[in-house]
């Protein structure tokens, strides 16, 4: 069934496509896209946490 969702691609190097796949299995993701969209979320989230402690001080 194709989706509606947006689509772009992310061309990565050999050693973070191998980072990216041991993180799915390890997590058991069911697909590389469902977690690279975590790891991305991850990585925003951190940053917004690093930019509320850096407006606080």
């Amino acid at each position: 069934m194709p989706t509606e969702k947006p689509r772009f691609t992310v061309i990565v190097d050999e050693e973070l496509l191998k980072e990216i796949d041991d993180f799915r299995f390890e997590n058991r993701y069911p697909s590389r896209s469902a977690a690279t969209i975590d790891l991305i979320r991850r990585g925003i989230e951190q940053l917004q946490k690093d930019q509320e402690k850096d407006h606080s001080n």
